[in-house]
């Protein structure tokens, strides 16, 4: 199915500290989407922004839009927590498909250095259930390392492999200018950090940061006109889950594993067709459960994709060869463009020195919360 096109991809720089106002960090994102393409802005039909807001800045759709020059043209906001980059474009491919649009841009942003982590982490908290859950102290890091013990006790996964998944990330981060942390890690560096929340060490965690993405999609009607190099959407999914007092299982995210069963299935394609993927790294325990719940490898076989190096750049599966968000950073509303901007660079062929070889289908996984929301999205050329 080849309707609506990905024509344009741009993304800010991540950093720990912008120095910048939220409108000039969406205007990097922008401007680099707009690059290449025989479109002007006034063929915009309509903008998204996908943000948490721990920004000042209330109802960021309004200046956004003016500071991008789309104004008068509509513009909404969408808040999913982590997954509201791609859920922002799940919306704007429907409102394509629809027949409303034809252009849609959509813009992630967040600003994360107004507040310290302290206020992040209880902001974050108050993102689930406020009387059962973020009420007894439950932050993003405890959540997942529940998730991580649940691993270890029922399937053996081991700190090693854990510490793993930030080294090979780490190792590709290097070739990333975006990315917040360009430093290669030893896997005894790893092991040695501080603890968070056991069995999470500070390395296994992602960090705050500041940043913005921009995808701008478009009809077919269009897309081949104004784009050299459009890239399809082939399959979208998206599913919710319980909060965690009510889980059945903690070894896996059953939202992520209902999202990609729904986008194989619209696109006609399963897990051994994907050349690569961007999967949602918060915490290494994410990125060892996403192998599994994607389908690359069977339930508590995650730890030996890590092993084995199969998800290195010469593997079977290459995962998050562009740092992930454990070394590019987490700009909350930022995030998911950013895992789109990768893939289409990567079906483009230009991803540079870590360009995976004759790469035709490319796999996104972002998710919101602790597993509470997860949308799969599945593109080609």
């Amino acid at each position: 199915m080849k309707d609506v096109a990905i024509i344009g991809v741009g993304q800010s720089k991540f950093s720990r500290r912008c120095g910048m106002p939220i409108t000039e960090l969406c205007f990097e994102a922008f401007r680099e989407a707009m690059q290449g393409l025989a479109l002007d802005k006034k063929e915009i039909d309509a903008s998204i922004c996908c943000s948490s807001m721990y920004d000042k800045q209330r109802t960021p759709e309004n200046p956004i839009s003016e500071y991008l020059g789309l104004t008068p043209k509509p513009t909404f906001l969408i808040e999913n927590a982590c997954a509201a980059g791609t859920t922002g474009l799940r919306v704007a491919w429907s409102f394509i498909m629809s027949g409303l649009y034809k252009v849609v841009a959509v813009v992630g942003v967040e600003k994360m250095s107004g507040l310290n982590s302290r206020e992040v982490a209880e902001l974050m908290g108050r993102s689930y259930d406020i009387t059962w859950e973020s009420s007894f102290g439950l932050t993003m890091a405890a959540g997942y390392a529940l998730h991580a013990q649940a691993h270890m006790e029922r399937y053996g996964t081991t700190l090693e492999q854990l510490a793993g998944v930030r080294v090979k990330n780490s190792h590709y981060s290097v070739a990333n200018p975006k990315a917040t942390y360009r430093k290669a890690l030893e896997l005894d560096e790893v092991m040695a950090s501080t603890p968070v929340a056991s069995p999470l060490r500070m390395l296994d965690c992602c960090a705050n940061a500041d940043g913005a993405s921009c995808v701008i999609l478009a009809h077919r009607d269009v897309a081949g006109r104004v784009c050299p190099k459009p890239v399809w959407i082939l399959g979208l999914g998206a599913a919710s889950n319980t909060g965690l007092s009510r889980r059945e299982s903690f070894t896996g995210l059953s939202c992520s594993r209902q999202a990609a069963q729904q986008a194989y299935q619209m696109a006609g394609l399963g897990p051994a067709d994907i050349n690569l993927a961007e999967v949602h790294d918060c915490f290494t325990i994410a990125e060892i459960m996403a192998y599994e719940d994607l389908g690359f490898v069977g339930p508590g076989q995650g730890g030996f994709l890590i092993d084995e190096k199969q998800t290195y750049l010469e593997g079977r599966i290459p995962v998050n060869v562009d740092g992930g968000l454990l070394c590019k950073g987490h700009p909350v509303g930022a995030t998911g463009g950013s895992q789109i901007r990768t893939i289409v660079q990567q079906l483009r062929g230009e991803a540079g020195e870590v360009q995976v070889k004759n790469a035709e289908i490319g796999l996104v996984h972002n998710v919101g919360g602790i597993g509470h929301f997860a949308n799969v999205t599945i593109l080609g050329r």
